[in-house]
């Protein structure tokens, strides 16, 4: 070959190299372990979905996600109220064990020291005393952010914690970076300034535009964080507040759907902030596709609990968050994994919140490193393509009074019957949910050998767990009479 032929070999080379579009490291680097992106949703009810049958709201891009992923029918919440469901998710322990069985009031100040044995239980002013709920999350419990931390992975939380103050805070439990967190159930406003006056501020999120809405801002640092971090293995933990009270919503949206005809469901503002919240899923899934890093991502999004009756229509589920029955605890749960998860399918198989701890550390090869007993069961075979899931029967505690909505009350599903246990006479409500989704008809008297089976399984599993049980409020003792 000529000397002017290789020269012009080696141009037509160069300038290849040149045009190749540079790609994402998912791409550049196949063997690149996978990233974790987890959305929990506040207050999301069963059917509050485009893809869970909701006509009324609108969700096109978690409905996209479901089309292109696993949609759960029968996924739970571990508890009917936030921080419990919140410390399972994260450790794949029930709250009963963890001992956070009610939603976290906010810590008084100055921090009280550790309560003493004989402080453990409160009068409420109802038929059963009742044990009270710590204000943090022990530093003890080991999360998945700490695991994945471990393992080389960059670890972010970003909106809700509700896992304890300032030193339990995100960045105590694992997570490198955090912004919007704090102690605080729900956010002041959804407006900027989040936290107006002196009300307690939302961590990183001190600045801002007026006006912003907080679940934008939420999208804003999740997609920050991801670029920041697309050279390296991340799990992003994206707890958005929404859509949780105070129902605030731009206005824009709210006209929208002011104007559209009404179903069960017909809040016109909840509607606009699940469009919000739907609209932040959208940005954060065209992140990832305009990184390359669509088939290096695994996308798990749920809730925390089920609807708030007063704000949105579960049915046909009964009743709401907060109380025993489907419409507090069953939640929507949709797992997208490229290449791995059939698209559009969907599970029948009861699974639970404190089952995606053990799920992210199978499907990343890592295990936990301590002796906590993991409740949780990986569900890699079921996003594989299994039917099936060993586990005898998923279980719920909460020993508290909520208001009107519920006494405290214990729960076993097993197979498809489901059983509830009020504590404070011991009455039993039994539901085939097969047949009786709605929990109409309560079977605890036509079928007592199979309630009462269900009954001792429920009571073995509280002794077991060493659950805190609520206990009846002493009788007063007449006042001695004085010697003469």
């Amino acid at each position: 070959m000529r000397q002017t032929d290789w020269i012009f070999c080696l141009a037509v080379i160069g300038l290849s190299w040149i045009a190749i579009p540079a790609v994402g490291k998912a791409e550049e680097d196949p063997d690149r372990d996978l990233n974790f992106i987890l959305i929990l949703i506040d207050d999301l009810g069963w059917s509050d979905l485009g893809c869970y049958g909701s006509k009324y709201y609108e969700t096109p891009n978690i409905d996209r996600l479901a089309d292109e992923g696993l949609r759960f029918t029968d996924a739970y919440a571990a508890a009917a109220v936030c921080s419990p469901t919140r410390a399972a998710l994260l450790t794949g322990r029930y709250p009963a064990r963890i001992g956070i069985t009610d939603w976290m009031r906010a810590a008084p100040q100055p921090l009280p020291k550790k309560a003493k044995a004989a402080e453990t239980y409160e009068n409420v002013g109802q038929k059963l005393l009742t044990p009270k709920n710590p204000y943090w999350m022990d530093l003890e419990e080991e999360t998945v952010a700490e695991v994945l931390k471990r393992a080389g992975y960059a670890t972010a939380q970003i909106g809700k914690w509700h896992l304890g103050p300032e030193p339990w805070y995100p960045d105590k439990q694992g997570f490198s970076f955090h912004r919007g967190g704090s102690d605080l159930g729900q956010p002041p406003q959804y407006f900027f300034p989040y936290s107006p006056g002196r009300q307690k501020r939302l961590a990183g999120f001190e600045k801002g535009e007026p006006g912003e809405y907080l679940t934008d801002r939420e999208a804003a640092e999740a997609v920050d964080f991801i670029r920041n971090h697309k050279d390296q293995p991340f799990f992003l933990y994206l707890s958005h507040y929404a859509v949780h009270t105070p129902i605030q919503a731009k206005p824009e949206l709210t006209r929208k759907f002011e104007a559209k005809p009404k179903t069960e469901q017909k809040n016109a503002a909840y509607a606009a902030m699940i469009a919000s919240m739907d609209q932040s899923v959208g940005k954060v899934l065209a992140e990832l596709t305009a990184l390359n890093l669509t088939d290096k991502t695994v996308v798990i999004l749920t809730s925390d609990n089920g609807g708030l009756a007063s704000v949105t229509n579960n049915s046909p589920l009964r009743a709401g968050k907060g109380t025993p029955y489907e419409g507090g605890l069953r939640v929507p749960l949709i797992v997208r994994w490229p290449d791995v998860v059939q698209a559009d399918t969907e599970s029948n198989v009861p699974v639970s919140s404190i089952d995606i701890f053990p799920t992210l550390l199978d499907i990343a090869g890592l295990s936990q490193s301590t002796t906590h007993t993991i409740d949780g069961k990986s569900l890699l075979g079921i996003l594989e393509g299994e039917k099936e899931l060993e586990r005898e029967a998923i279980y719920w505690h909460f020993p508290h009074y909520r208001g009107a909505d519920a006494t405290p009350y214990g729960i076993v599903r097993n197979g498809h019957h489901k059983l509830i246990r009020f504590y404070e006479d011991d009455r039993l409500e039994f539901y085939d949910l097969s047949l009786d989704i709605g929990e109409e008809h309560n079977l605890a008297e036509s079928m007592p050998e199979r309630a009462k089976q269900l009954d001792v399984m429920l009571s073995k599993w509280l002794l077991g767990i060493n659950a805190k049980m609520p206990k009846p409020v002493p009788e007063q003792q007449p006042p001695a009479t004085p010697a003469p």
